[in-house]
């Protein structure tokens, strides 16, 4: 990078740095279309959480679960936008990996990457034991574990041959949700509006405040959904990890991002808007899908299996998703050096092959642990991907926080898609989260979540150090906003 190629603002250690980072993104493929990225930003917000989750917070909250959904969904689009403005600051493959390397120093960049991959790791092994029990269903003497085995292998290969075969499967694993979940809304409104079916002569809008009142259990029993409703929207940052592979970031990624709202307000609140219209909240039980409740409701013999076809389709988005981000956050990590240099190669198609192979090597170890050990054994090491998740959003928001510091002083150049009303709306997801995290403490059966990252933490300080030691010069690189903005301060 030449003298005249360098912004205003930014001085020659950070130019160094955004040089260093456009050779780390040297190999991969910008196969990713306007069409995949918008499939994959909706997939991301639709998952098992609300297909199945939704069951257990129904019946902890009643009809207030749809409030719970709309205010998390204001809290999740300032995370997106957060990472939106980073994004167009500088589309990178690490993502906020990268700016949290860049913007909070090295040690973050470097337990947030790993955090981020044992995070899509353990979410992988358990969608993917999940798919498998899922085809039991239809298929009820098939092995679990051969199931497990053959999607693993499956979604493996496709993984390697491009992104763009990545971008396709993602695409219609989506349209397999968000077809479903428009399907019921129909069909919902035609029960509600026309009276057919023998749901037609019971379902009633008034379902809503009419059993109870709209906050059956109190206000605190509302509270106590958020963290359910939160988990439902993790993965939903998984659009920025293609900032690196996408044909053109600069106007794909925010108008993905903008789409967050209506997203959230169809597939999440409109969807439990009819459902709790068509079946009364009292009606739900945990565990029972409220689709199925819905479908059985209206009438549909074919309910039940509809909806295990769609969390079917869930489970292997997720773990396809999984897939694809473990390799790139373990390339992403030995770029930098804090991580095994081997994991650098590419193969001819951009795909990174070897952070690839070790990630799929993890998540089948994890689907033979899962067969051998008894499920509370195993829910210990399924429970540190909640914890895990919101590490990335905080990650985001702290990130994002410093960015724009470093904008009002001058030194980083702004970006052209900005986080409406910045820097409080970062404060005020960071401490949204603060509370959510403090109810999960609260919560015996999310409290576990918890136990898992006082370990992580402790693993990843050391590893840090004794890297540190062997290799200063791979942390001392990367050092310098951090350093001078605490020199500021």
């Amino acid at each position: 990078m030449t003298s005249e190629q360098v912004e205003p603002g930014i001085d020659g250690d950070e130019a160094a740095a955004e040089s260093a980072q456009n050779a780390s993104e040297e190999g991969y493929q910008r196969g990713l279309g306007n069409r995949q990225i918008q499939m994959i930003a909706i997939g991301g917000a639709i998952g098992t959480g609300l297909f199945l989750g939704a069951g257990k917070a129904i019946s902890k909250a009643g009809p207030s679960l749809i409030l719970a959904y709309a205010v998390v969904g204001i809290i999740i689009f300032f995370i997106m936008r957060a990472l939106g403005e980073l994004l167009m600051y500088r589309p990178v493959s690490g993502s906020f990996s990268e700016y949290a390397r860049e913007l909070l120093g090295p040690f973050f960049g470097y337990v947030t990457g790993w955090t981020y991959w044992l995070f899509w790791v353990v979410t992988g092994i358990t969608e993917v034991t999940a798919a498998a029990s899922y085809v039991q269903y239809w298929w009820p003497s098939v092995p679990q574990w051969s199931s497990a085995l053959v999607f693993t292998v499956a979604l493996y290969f496709v993984n390697l041959i491009s992104v763009k075969l990545f971008g396709e499967l993602e695409f219609w694993f989506s349209m397999v949700k968000v077809t479903a979940i428009i399907g019921m809304i129909l069909i919902g409104i035609g029960v509600l509006t026309l009276g057919f079916s023998k749901a037609g002569d019971t379902a009633s809008i008034t379902h809503l405040w009419h059993d109870g009142g709209f906050f059956p259990k109190g206000i605190g029993g509302t509270l106590m959904t958020l963290q359910i409703v939160m988990f439902a929207f993790l993965a939903v940052e998984l659009v920025g990890v293609t900032a690196g592979e996408s044909k053109d970031p600069k106007t794909v990624l925010p108008k993905a991002i903008n789409t967050v709202p209506w997203r959230i307000g169809l597939f999440y609140v409109g969807a439990l808007i009819i459902i709790m219209s068509l079946v009364p909240w009292t009606e739900f039980k945990p565990g029972v899908s409220p689709f199925v409740a819905a479908f059985a409701k209206v009438g549909l013999p074919l309910g039940a299996g509809i909806v295990n076809f769609v969390v079917l389709s869930a489970a292997l988005s997720s773990c396809n998703s999984g897939m694809y981000s473990t390799g790139r956050m373990l390339r992403d990590l030995a770029l930098n050096g804090q991580g095994p240099k081997i994991f650098t190669r590419l193969t001819r198609s951009g795909t990174p092959l070897l952070g690839t192979t070790v990630s799929g090597a993890f998540m089948l170890v994890g689907v033979w642990i899962n067969y051998q050990w008894p499920s509370n054994a195993f829910n210990y090491v399924v429970s540190f991907a909640t914890i895990s998740g919101m590490w990335a959003w905080i990650m985001i928001l702290c990130s994002h926080l410093r960015y724009r510091r470093a904008v009002n002083l001058g030194r980083l150049p702004a970006s052209d898609f900005r986080m409406p009303g910045a820097p409080w709306t970062s404060w005020i997801a960071l401490a949204f989260i603060g509370l959510v995290i403090v109810e999960m403490g609260i919560d015996k059966d999310a409290r576990v979540s918890l136990y898992c990252a006082p370990i992580w933490g402790v693993i990843m300080v050391v590893s840090y150090f004794v890297i540190r030691a062997r290799r200063p010069e791979v942390f001392a690189k990367r050092d310098t906003l951090a350093e001078r903005e605490a020199e500021r301060v």
